[in-house]
């Protein structure tokens, strides 16, 4: 009689187990998912050459960084920092640069061709021989001489945004 009895209070309700097991289903999902990934930071890095096309690299710091002759087309730059970034020769082809900072940096001979730079802020950005056939310019402050500089050259409309380059940078 006493171990039956004993036997009684070791049973565990069903309500009790429930916590654990929903912890575990969590944790399991958790690893199957991956957890969020966390912003890369590349500063003051030279990085000359380096492949980075079709990476989603959002909220990546690339500040001050040598990134001459870098590949990012088709990449995923969203809110990407490139503050003081060299990336004169870059490619940048389809890449999306929205909310993007481009301010001080240098885009001397690097290719823009139908990437969006909406929202981007690049008021101090050099982009001098820079091709921008198709880009899309929505909502970036530019500095005076440098947009009167792309409204020479503007041509194209961005693929995936439907806007004209031209009109995207108020050059008509």
């Amino acid at each position: 009689m006493g171990l039956r009895h004993h036997r009684s209070k070791l049973k565990v309700p069903a309500r009790l187990l429930a916590f654990p097991l929903l912890s575990l289903l969590f944790f399991v999902l958790l690893l199957s998912f991956g957890t969020p990934a966390q912003a890369t930071d590349y500063n003051k890095e030279s990085l000359v050459g380096a492949d980075f096309s079709g990476q989603v690299l959002t909220d990546a710091s690339f500040t001050k960084a040598n990134l001459r002759n870098a590949n990012f087309t088709g990449a995923d730059l969203k809110a990407v920092s490139f503050f003081g970034a060299n990336l004169e020769a870059a490619n940048l082809t389809g890449a999306d640069l929205r909310q993007a900072t481009l301010d001080m940096a240098r885009f001397s001979g690097a290719d823009l061709t139908n990437s969006i730079l909406e929202g981007a802020f690049a008021v101090n950005t050099k982009l001098d021989g820079t091709t921008i056939d198709g880009a899309d310019f929505t909502d970036v402050d530019l500095r005076r001489d440098t947009l009167l500089s792309l409204c020479r050259n503007a041509q194209g409309t961005n693929p995936v945004t439907g806007r004209a380059t031209r009109e995207t940078l108020g050059c008509d």
